[in-house]
């Protein structure tokens, strides 16, 4: 095409500033909530079910870390923050190999991880003029405050954390930056209050689990997230689903080596997708539309021919169409949005995914990034596809789910 269009990135990720919670929490929660220190740090350490530790120590890494009713929740990492020692030159060069799995400080990180205007010029340089920003601190979901002891506290730092966003990290950025709030999920109620609050405000999109139930939460099929959905459904709020959103990520073998959960991460959506096709959610809440974020599109075709297979063939004894009276996928064209970073098998499958359930993710500043070269990227990505695809897989799609006001 002649001109690339702009591209919206429906999956990108903020390192939260470390004033959000100590300038936005009511000044009663301030001891007892988010906060930053820094210390050196031994080097990280994988224990079963892909959780890394690590400990302090005299002569390690100096690394940032949160402490939240007083203790260490987390530790920044060079891997979801793209050091200052990895980018060179102008136009920069990114060097992959800084990106590891160390103990890292916001002085070590190129500003745009972490601040507002930074991350505006990082996007505008790189053909990009919209980003849906994942937490860091928070989690994928919102789980680190779920997991807390006081929850008049954890619901404090939700309403802060998206406050914070709305207010400070979107409305100055020109429009680059598209609000993507948390939920206080321990509570349908708050959950419903807060959905009422922030889309009355213009949100159009928050955080929700993959598979609610690995975290201890009711499952979908449960009516218990019915209200919810509700809210969901009546306001054009999409529920975004990030990988590792159930705080776990697929695996084989307990000691598989780490380029095993890295390939596999699309699994838990694929998992996820089929548990609400089947959900019988989609034909109760007409207009509710999901995201899947960073699980990538290429499987989603046979997710879909084997949804509709199993709907019809087995339903002698499975009595789907009890609560799915269409074939499943039915339920996807228009709802259901797959969104990838780098899939040349899933957009060659695009007449059977469908151009208008794809969207595009530039995965800053995550180590699974294109950028500060994501336009040369694109460009090869997509030059077999024809204009009006391209423009719905890299913007406009982006722009129906979210609802937004531009062009």
């Amino acid at each position: 095409m002649a001109e690339l269009p702009k591209i919206i990135s429906v999956d990108d990720h903020v390192v939260e500033p470390a004033h959000v919670w100590q300038t936005w929490l009511p000044e009663k929660h301030r001891a007892a909530g988010p906060r930053v220190e820094r210390a050196r740090f031994a080097p990280f350490v994988k224990l079963p079910g892909a959780r890394y530790v690590n400990e302090f120590t005299d002569d390690g890494d100096w690394g940032d870390y949160w402490v939240y009713e007083d203790r260490l929740i987390y530790v920044q990492k060079k891997f979801v923050a793209i050091p200052r020692s990895a980018v060179t030159g102008d136009p920069p060069v990114f060097d992959r190999t800084q990106m590891q799995m160390v103990a890292t400080t916001y002085d070590d990180m190129i500003p745009g991880c972490y601040d507002r205007d930074a991350r505006v010029a990082d996007f505008l340089a790189n053909h990009t003029d919209g980003s849906l920003p994942f937490p860091t601190f928070p989690r994928f979901c919102g789980q680190t405050f779920m997991e807390g002891n006081d929850k008049e506290l954890g619901l404090a730092c939700v309403v802060a954390y998206n406050d914070w966003m709305v207010q400070e990290w979107c409305a100055p950025s020109q429009g680059v930056n598209i609000p993507l709030c948390i939920l206080p999920l321990w509570d349908v109620d708050l959950c419903v209050a807060e959905v009422e609050r922030i889309s009355a405000q213009g949100v159009r999109a928050v955080c929700f689990s993959e598979i609610p139930s690995m975290l201890g939460l009711p499952s979908i099929h449960s009516g218990d997230w019915d209200p919810l959905f509700a809210v969901c459904d009546e306001r054009g709020v999409v529920l975004n689903m990030h990988i590792g959103s159930s705080s776990s990520m697929p695996k084989a073998s307990p000691d598989s080596p780490e380029a095993v959960g890295s390939t596999l991460q699309f699994n838990n959506a694929f998992a996820s997708m089929v548990d609400w096709l089947f959900s019988g959610k989609l034909a109760q809440f007409p207009n509710l539309k999901l995201a899947y974020s960073e699980g990538q599109i290429g499987w989603m075709p046979y997710a879909l021919e084997r949804a509709d297979r199993v709907w019809e063939m087995h339903e002698p004894w499975t009595h789907a169409k009890a609560i799915v009276p269409e074939p499943p996928s039915t339920y996807f064209a228009g709802r259901i949005y797959g969104c990838f970073t780098d899939d040349v098998h899933g957009l060659a499958s695009l007449g059977a995914i469908g151009v208008d359930n794809v969207c595009f993710e530039v995965d800053y500043p995550h180590s699974d990034t294109t950028w500060p070269d994501t336009r040369s990227h694109v460009e090869e990505m997509v030059a077999h596809l024809d204009d009006e695809t391209i423009y719905k897989v890299l913007r406009g799609n982006a722009i129906t789910m979210l609802g937004l006001d531009r062009v």
